[in-house]
């Protein structure tokens, strides 16, 4: 229908849609950004449009590569290559934490074949927060830790409990991972506590987009976090230690004029035949002279040892 044909109309359809999509000219300039692209990456359309994407706004990574630029970038290949491209990446929210999402590039050709630009859309993947206990649910029954948007300590070492309990009557295995989040003394002192609270709830939530959707994240205490990686090997649970080492790495806050990051140092362990939580928590836990907020070097390790950040 001729109707159709209307650029308004098609414009209004895609920013209906609950997927983000934007669209780039030949120089990779951002011409059009819909409203699922503002709702998943915090981004408004007056933020980006006009500005061009090689200034990697969304940040984008994956598991070992961050940041996906240049020749690297799957908007690059696809209007290079002239081909579609796929890719399960993070990207990064205005607010600093990181999104995981599937990603697609498909390169928009003129009435002759030539490439004049691209579109990209990009769709959240199922978080823990989305697959298991609801953040409402936990707030209401005061098992939320308000600060970082987890479950608190009470909450995560009863969870941590119950999984020793499955593991010593079916055998169901699991690891856990000690996240000591590093310099939080240091930016507390050169940024204040506002600033502090703000990265720490940037870190959980990166944390928590990047764990399996089975697996659970909460707060152990001040500078730590603890995370329990269900059905797994230790292949899964070093996979899963690297994955929060690397993106975290490249989350951060924009604060006034400073860019501010920080990075993880993450302890794991395998449950083993006849584990108690203090037994599992005794093989991660850092050294007791460790100062806060600091790596406290390889005797953070179960298993081979490797050096602190």
């Amino acid at each position: 229908m001729p109707e159709l044909r209307d650029p308004e109309i098609l414009r209004s359809v895609i920013d209906s849609l609950p997927i983000g999509i934007y669209v780039v000219d030949r120089e990779r300039r951002i011409v059009l950004w819909n409203s699922g692209a503002e709702r998943i990456s915090g981004y408004m359309r007056h933020d980006v449009v006009g500005r061009a994407s090689r200034e990697n706004i969304l940040g984008n990574c994956n598991d070992a590569n961050c940041i996906l630029c240049g020749a690297a970038c799957p908007l690059t290949e696809a209007i290079h290559e002239g081909r579609p491209r796929d890719a399960q990446i993070y990207l990064r929210h205005k607010s600093g934490y990181r999104v995981p999402v599937h990603l697609r590039v498909v390169p928009i050709r003129d009435a002759r074949g030539s490439i004049t630009g691209a579109a990209q859309s990009f769709q959240e993947q199922t978080t823990l927060n989305e697959a298991g206990l609801r953040p409402q649910n936990l707030a209401a029954h005061g098992c939320l830790d308000v600060a970082t948007g987890v479950p608190n300590h009470a909450f995560t070492q009863s969870h941590l409990r119950e999984n020793l309990a499955f593991f010593h009557e079916y055998h169901l295995p699991f690891g856990i991972l000690l996240i000591r989040v590093n310099g939080l003394a240091t930016l507390k002192a050169t940024h204040g506590r506002e600033a502090l609270d703000v990265m720490l709830h940037v870190v959980a939530q990166t944390m928590k987009h990047t764990l399996r959707p089975d697996g659970f994240l909460g707060r152990w205490d001040e500078h730590e976090f603890l995370a329990i990686v269900t059905n797994s090997g230790p292949a899964e649970l070093e996979r899963a230690a690297q994955s929060v080492e690397t993106i975290v790495s490249s989350s951060g806050i924009q604060w006034w004029d400073d860019l501010l990051s920080v990075t993880v140092f993450v302890a794991r362990t395998m449950v083993r035949d006849g584990d108690t939580l203090e037994s599992m928590l005794a093989r991660v836990r850092p050294s007791p002279d460790a100062p806060p907020g600091e790596p406290a070097g390889a005797s953070l390790q179960s298993g081979p040892e490797r050096p602190g950040n």
